[in-house]
Parts: structure tokens; C-alpha cells; sequence
């Protein structure tokens, strides 16, 4: 249409063509502008129907946390603070959709959709240059706000992926156009755009706060009530038709699943028996009377939903005349020391102990009723064998497995002091080397019977025995003030038993 001479009816027809692009291009716009109005009345009314619905599930949540306490109150919490950050940032985007109406005029009530397409407001407000505007910071600013408030609130791990969501919806990272250039978020979202098109953004934001925050409380809720109903939370119980019986009667009774937390009690209106509620259980405290098989009987209620339940409860159990003797046993928690006799008490409840027999490496007794020693020499486990034979002639039996460890190494000792020591020169001379175990449960002495003697710049010397020699002495006449002095390798092995002590802890000695 542009190349050589054109006749006046050519040049009218090609105007006509011109004149009808361009009306095609207008009304494509107008087509394009309106379908941005229904998007953005479609994104307000289900942000409306989710606000909605959030105060729903949030007040159940709250009732829920005032009932049965427990986890339904860290959830609720949870709710609440996404809740503050969800209403702050979606006012935030209420003041910008604003913005964008400044000089639009509803018609008939509705806005004017296809007269929405200038981007003057949001232009002129938010960008200068290739930069922001001070609004145009403090949108990006609202936004990370909005991310790091949300960040805060959920720390559960649980909620990851509506912070993964949450972060990819509202990404402030520079955007890829169509030729690839990165451009900064808002220039992507907004700089140019119609204004209906930047009003149905902002709607969208909306929209997407609400989901947040919806998804928040569905999952709050959710978990709250999963982790109330979880077996974790319960505890498998016997119940014996009584609590005591005879030798050869037989014993029954029934295995129940229980449930008690410390918030359960919270429920309870009333409670009728012989005791009262104590940290969501119903504490029995009575005497027991007369000989014979009692009961005890009872009912309490609880609040669910408003409503109280009543539950009635009734058990029994047997009295027996009390016993006038103790079997006691202290086996200093079910551990023996490596070459050393450990008292043990043995006894088979209602067996004479002549009629009871132990066994184990390194058991004899001690003298007395059901006294023994125990030396274990090898090995890291001991198992002691007990029988017994009762009045009937039949024999019962039992076994007890016990750790065998060695004796712990002492510490070093000079002049009676442990560890790092300062003193004198002429009172290491005369002092004695020694080893001591300290919170032991044997009392246990030690006998040195080597040490070596090692002084800064000389030869160290080797003592047998718990003294200085002459070498010891002639090597600390050349020490001065300040210089340390150590008393390593000692050895050393228990008054009264054949075997030696673990490494010894030095003594380091500063010289004054």
C-alpha cells in the first residue's frame, strides 16, 4: 500500500483499510479491558467468601483451644499472628487498589471497564526512571514485610509448603520479559498496565493473602485435632477384676485404652467418688477397711462441645492383712565392679532361705540370710541364677543380669591436693605422691608405687615408691618461681587387692 504513484481511489481505500484496523484494534481493547473487570469481580468475591469462611474456622479454632486446651492452644495462637500479618498487608493492598480508582467514577454502580485504560495513577506514584518512587519502595517494602511476618509465625516445619507458596506468589526477584531482559518486579507487574488490569492484580494479592491464611487455619485446625486424636496420646491400661489374689486363683481382668493430659481437667464439671482431679485424672485416695474383696464407684462428667457428658465408673480390689517383714534390696542399680566383692541381697518372696539357691562366676556367701558376695572378674555381663523350693515341693526360679565394670581410675594426689596445685619448692620435697577416688560407692585406698618426676629443662625422673628420692630433690634445687612441675605415670593398686589402678590423672605443681 505504500509503493509508487497511488490513484485518489486507491489512496481512499487504503485509508478505509487503516481506519478499520484500527477500530478492530479498539474494540479488541475493549474486549480485553472487560475481560480484566470480570476477573477482578471474580477475585473479590471469593476473597470475600474466603474472609468469610477464615472467621469461621478461627472462632471454632478458639472454641476448640477454650475447651480442650492442649495443642488447639498453640494452633489457635499460630492462627492469630497469621491472621494480624494477613489483615495488615491485605489493608496495605486495599489503600493501593485505591490509588488506582483516583478519578474513576462508578457508572450505575459498576466501574467503568472499558474506560479503565490509562496507567497514569500507578505510573506517576510508583516509578521514576528506572527506579521506584518512595511508594513504589514502600510497596516493596509492605510485600517483604508481609513474608517475613508470615515467616515468623510459621515455624513448623508443617507449614513449609504455605511458605513455599507464599514466597513463589510473592517473589520480589527481577522478572525475564518475552526478550529475555530482567526487569524490576513491580516495572513486570504494573508499569504501563491499564488500570484494570493493575486493579485485578492487586485483587489477586487479596485473594492470595486470604488462600494463605485460609490454608494456615484449615492446617492449625487439622493438626491440632489429629495430634489430640493421636494413640500417642493414649495409654493402654489393666484393668484386673481386683488387685490381689491368692497362689493358684485365677486372675482376671481386661486391657483398656486410656487417655489423660494435664488440660483434660479443664472440661471436667463434676466429679462424685473417693478422691478428686488432678492434672486431667481422677486421683483415688480412700482407706482401706475391712478384709475382703471392696469397691469403688463413682461418675464424672465432662464438657464436649457445650454440652456435659456424664460417664459412672466402678472397680474393686481385695484387702490383706498387712505383713510384718520387707524384703530389701540395694544392688547399687544392677551394676558390679571388675575385681571387687559387691554385697548383694538374695531372697525369693515367700521362701525360707534355706530353701533358695544363687549362682553366678565369682557368688559365695556372706554370712547372714540372703547375703552374698559377688566378685566378677571377665567379661561385660554377669547373670545371677536364683531357685527356690516352696512348701508344695515345686520350684521356681529366676535370673538377674548385671553390668560388670571396672573399677574407675583415681586421680592424682600431692600433699593431698588434686589436679593443679601451687606451693613451695622445699614443700613438694618433702610431700608425698598419692592416689585418690573420689564419689566412689567403695571406700577403696590406694598405694603409689611409682611415679615419675618431669622438671622444665632436665632429665625426668623415675621413682619407685610414694616419695621424692635424692634425684628428685637435687632436680627441684634448680627450679625457680613460676616453673611448673608434673608428677606423671602414676601407679598405684587398692590396699588389700590384687589388681592395679587405671591411668591416674597428673599433678602439676607451681612452684611459689
Amino acid at each position: 500500500m505504500a509503493g509508487g504513484k497511488l490513484t485518489p481511489r486507491q489512496k481512499m481505500i487504503n485509508l478505509m483499510y487503516l481506519v478499520f484496523i484500527a477500530m478492530l484494534a479498539m474494540n479488541m481493547s475493549k474486549e480485553v479491558l472487560s475481560a480484566f473487570g470480570l476477573m477482578n469481580e471474580r477475585f473479590e468475591g471469593a476473597t470475600i467468601s474466603a474472609s468469610s469462611t477464615n472467621e469461621q474456622m478461627l472462632q471454632a479454632l478458639d472454641t476448640k483451644a477454650a475447651e480442650s486446651k492442649g495443642e488447639f492452644v498453640a494452633s489457635a495462637a499460630t492462627a492469630h499472628k497469621v491472621e494480624a500479618a494477613t489483615k495488615k498487608f491485605y489493608d496495605f493492598i486495599g489503600t493501593l487498589k485505591s490509588e488506582v480508582l483516583k478519578g474513576v467514577e462508578p457508572e450505575n454502580g459498576k466501574l467503568p471497564y472499558e474506560a479503565m485504560d490509562k496507567a497514569d495513577n500507578l505510573d506517576h506514584s510508583w516509578f521514576t526512571g528506572d527506579g521506584y518512587t518512595q511508594k513504589g519502595n514502600e510497596v516493596i517494602a509492605a510485600i517483604q514485610a508481609y513474608k517475613n511476618d508470615m515467616k515468623a509465625a510459621l515455624s513448623d516445619k508443617k507449614y513449609a509448603p504455605i511458605l513455599k507458596e507464599i514466597d513463589s506468589k510473592f517473589n520480589l526477584a527481577d522478572v525475564a520479559n518475552k526478550e529475555g531482559i530482567k526487569i524490576k518486579f513491580l516495572d513486570y507487574h504494573f508499569k504501563g498496565f491499564p488500570a484494570i488490569a493493575s486493579l485485578a492484580k492487586l485483587s489477586a494479592w487479596q485473594n492470595d493473602v486470604k488462600k494463605a491464611e485460609s490454608d494456615v487455619i484449615s492446617s492449625a485446625l487439622g493438626k491440632a485435632a489429629v495430634s489430640e486424636a493421636s494413640y500417642s496420646k493414649f495409654q493402654a491400661i489393666v484393668a484386673l477384676d481386683k488387685n490381689v489374689y491368692f497362689q493358684g486363683e485365677p486372675v482376671t481382668g481386661k486391657v483398656v485404652l486410656g487417655k489423660y493430659d494435664p488440660n483434660a481437667g479443664n472440661n471436667f464439671g463434676n466429679f462424685k467418688g473417693p478422691g478428686k482431679l488432678v492434672n486431667g485424672q481422677a486421683i483415688i485416695s480412700t482407706t482401706a477397711g475391712a478384709i475382703g474383696e471392696q469397691t469403688i464407684s463413682g461418675s464424672f462428667s465432662f464438657t464436649e462441645d457445650g454440652k456435659s457428658i456424664p460417664l459412672k465408673f466402678e472397680g474393686k480390689y481385695v484387702v490383706v492383712p498387712r505383713p510384718n517383714s520387707a524384703n530389701i534390696s540395694a544392688d547399687k542399680m544392677n551394676v558390679v565392679y571388675r575385681n571387687l566383692p559387691n554385697p548383694m541381697t538374695i531372697s525369693f518372696a515367700g521362701i525360707s532361705d534355706n530353701n533358695v539357691n544363687a549362682s553366678a562366676p565369682g557368688l559365695s556367701r556372706a554370712g547372714g540370710a540372703g547375703k552374698y558376695m559377688l566378685t566378677p572378674a571377665g567379661g561385660n555381663e554377669v547373670t545371677v541364677s536364683v531357685t527356690g523350693k516352696m512348701a508344695d515341693g515345686k520350684s521356681v526360679s529366676d535370673k538377674k543380669v548385671f553390668r560388670i565394670k571396672n573399677v574407675p581410675a583415681p586421680a592424682g594426689a600431692v600433699a593431698g591436693e588434686i589436679g593443679n596445685v601451687k606451693g613451695s619448692k622445699s614443700r613438694l620435697q618433702v610431700a608425698s605422691v598419692e592416689a585418690k577416688l573420689q564419689d566412689f560407692a567403695y571406700d577403696l585406698n590406694y598405694q603409689v608405687t611409682q611415679f615419675t618426676l618431669k622438671v622444665p629443662g632436665q632429665a625426668a625422673v623415675v621413682v619407685n615408691g610414694n616419695r621424692m628420692n635424692a634425684q628428685c630433690v637435687a632436680a627441684l634445687a634448680r627450679v625457680t618461681r613460676g616453673d611448673v612441675v608434673s608428677i606423671i605415670d602414676i601407679k598405684a593398686k587398692p590396699v588389700g587387692y590384687n589388681f592395679m589402678a587405671g591411668k591416674i590423672t597428673p599433678v602439676v605443681w607451681e612452684v611459689q
